[in-house]
């Protein structure tokens, strides 16, 4: 019965370890990226959206969404030239016609080059792990 016991104890506190990184890892990311979701500061909770911006491409040609910011990361999609899009946030890539700013697409859908978007209001900066 005292082998039990102890078993189980050690289960249990080897469980409560390998939680302790992985709730590390959740407080240290971005919140959800749908179009709503809440911020939780103490007791109080908030809603927040998404900033938004028009896609606007030279003669309405589809413009590529990439895994990552810049035009080296493979095309994972596209959206269509007047389209409204809902941006996470911004982050600096490789350079498009002098702007080397590119958006965070809501969904994990990628990245959108800025040069051919229009944001309608301000568009947070990107958090990622460490800063």
């Amino acid at each position: 019965m005292n082998r039990r016991m102890m078993r189980s104890g050690v289960v249990a506190a080897f469980a409560a370890l390998a939680m302790v990184p992985a709730a590390a890892f959740a407080d240290s990311c971005p919140q959800p990226v749908s179009g709503w979701h809440s911020v939780h500061q103490g007791s109080a909770t908030m809603r927040t959206t998404h900033a938004h911006g028009r896609v606007v491409t030279p003669n309405s040609i589809l413009l590529n969404v990439r895994s990552g910011p810049g035009t080296a990361y493979r095309v994972v999609g596209t959206v269509r030239d007047g389209s409204r899009r809902a941006l996470v946030c911004k982050t600096n890539g490789s350079t498009v016609q002098g702007n080397a700013r590119w958006y965070k697409l809501s969904h994990h859908r990628g990245y959108v080059s800025a040069h051919y978007v229009h944001a309608f209001r301000a568009v947070p900066w990107c958090r990622y792990l460490g800063n």
